[in-house]
């Protein structure tokens, strides 16, 4: 393996051997044009009605028109009229058994219930971690090891012979407490660049020329290790904010365009918090009320939604960015700092993507707080059943500390995800290449002895 340098600013890179050309963008690549947002929206939504009846059918048999326009009224069938023609979200089916709860309990009946990888893993996995903490006192646990490969393929002739590829691929985060011993592996490339320690969206990048009738790979391979982290607080251990300090301000204050003290917003604090004043019981109630009414289903790409809040609350779902984004938002403007943390689940045999929050308390310091994970359904204490809204299972990636924070080095060309950074970014010298022309693999070794 080459050696590596990383140097603690924004504006130099840490460079392997040679580091590929760098441009400099003009351009705020997490903005889209509105034809490029409709594109998109297209891709999301490509099924017709017949193709979603076709699937609701193995759990109604009799399903009717009218039965669709109920649950299309209700925001339980995702569809979006386009070109003056009606098309359903590429999920509508499978999500319409997650949103509605009568179509959940006929699924249920026919299916039965079973826990999820992530649940199965938990269920086991949190009664260690909280018995191991109030044995030892601390707020941490014994690490994870984990061996990872990352794997990016560019679809043969998307980009014409001996142009360059420019590729950015999701780099663990090394300056977080829970996230320790990363060494870098193997790399597909000799040349490549690594994202400073500080650089809030963590990247490897590489560059590749396409050549005919040829896939381009992109791959590289890392260890780590990942600690559990529970603080089970109390009222008490909560002192009162400094209001005035850069901390707070920043992490209280809105942020266009999905942290916005909207009148929707507005509204749902009012519901949900109430008069109360005290910020472990506020996190809380926000925490319950989002896990309670919005349950977690399949999403359409980000950056074609104009507010991820707004988009919640108006369809009475969310995938794990979507409420962690809600929760954040409903933080802030209770005066509780909140930001964005995300990169994967990594739960044996489960996984996949995932977005979570951190909240900070005077006192404390900043806490992980994983709104989609919720209230676990085995939960059988007031322990388990907040573990989440104060802790964090050890599985998992962190990859970056923020949403829509610049890659390293600069995208010409705007993002395919522009809120998030986890599957990856990929440019020519005529554009953005868009995510139906690549594909992404992550395959993960749990290794007993890394360290």
């Amino acid at each position: 393996m080459k050696a590596y340098l990383i140097l603690a600013t924004w504006l130099i890179l840490a460079t392997s051997c040679q580091s590929p050309s760098v441009s400099v963008t003009k351009t705020d690549p997490t903005v889209i044009s509105e034809t490029e947002r409709m594109n998109r929206i297209h891709i999301d939504f490509n099924k017709d009605r017949a193709a979603v009846t076709d699937y609701i059918k193995a759990y109604y048999p009799e399903v009717t028109d009218s039965m669709l326009d109920t649950w299309e009224k209700e925001k339980s069938l995702e569809v979006m009229e386009i070109d003056g023609e009606k098309w359903y979200f590429t999920n509508a089916g499978p999500n319409l058994f997650r949103i509605n709860k009568e179509a959940q309990a006929v699924k249920e009946a026919k299916d039965g219930v079973s826990l999820s990888g992530s649940e199965q893993v938990n269920m086991k996995h949190l009664p260690e971690v909280m018995n191991e903490l109030r044995s030892s006192g601390t707020t941490q646990s014994t690490p994870v090891g984990m061996e990872v490969t990352y794997t990016l393929t560019v679809k043969a002739n998307v980009v014409p012979d001996g142009e360059i590829i420019r590729c950015w691929l999701p780099y663990p985060r090394e300056d977080n407490r829970r996230q320790k011993n990363v060494a870098l592996l193997a790399v597909s490339d000799s040349e490549y660049t690594i994202a400073p320690k500080n650089a809030l969206h963590r990247t490897l990048y590489m560059e590749k020329k396409a050549v005919k009738d040829q896939q381009a790979v992109f791959s590289f391979s890392f260890r780590y290790t990942s600690a559990a982290e529970w603080f089970n607080l109390t009222d008490e251990m909560i002192q009162p904010y400094d209001t005035s300090s850069t901390l707070y301000k920043e992490f209280t204050a809105e942020r266009s365009t999905h942290i916005l003290f909207t009148p929707a917003i507005r509204e749902l604090s009012r519901q949900v918090v109430g008069n109360e004043k005290r910020p472990l019981q506020m996190v809380r109630k926000i925490f319950t009320y989002i896990n309670n009414n919005y349950p977690w289903a399949s999403a359409r790409e980000y950056s074609t939604v104009p507010n991820i809040p707004e988009y919640v609350i108006e369809n009475k779902h969310g995938d794990c960015g979507m409420v962690s984004l809600l929760f954040i938002t409903l933080c802030r403007l209770n005066g509780i700092p909140a930001k964005w943390q995300s990169g994967f689940m990594m739960h044996p045999g489960d996984v996949n993507l995932h977005d979570w929050a951190e909240i900070y308390f005077k006192g404390i310091g900043w806490v992980p707080v994983d709104q989609s994970f919720g209230i676990p359904t085995f939960a059988s204490s007031d322990n388990t059943r907040y573990f989440f809204s104060n802790g964090i299972d050890a599985y998992r990636l962190i990859v970056n500390d923020d949403f829509s924070a610049p890659l390293v080095p600069a995208k010409q060309f705007t993002r395919s995800e522009t809120v998030d950074f986890q599957r990856g970014e990929v440019e020519w010298r005529k554009g953005n290449l868009y995510f139906d022309q690549w594909k992404w693999k992550i395959d993960v070794k749990y290794p007993t002895n890394l360290f």
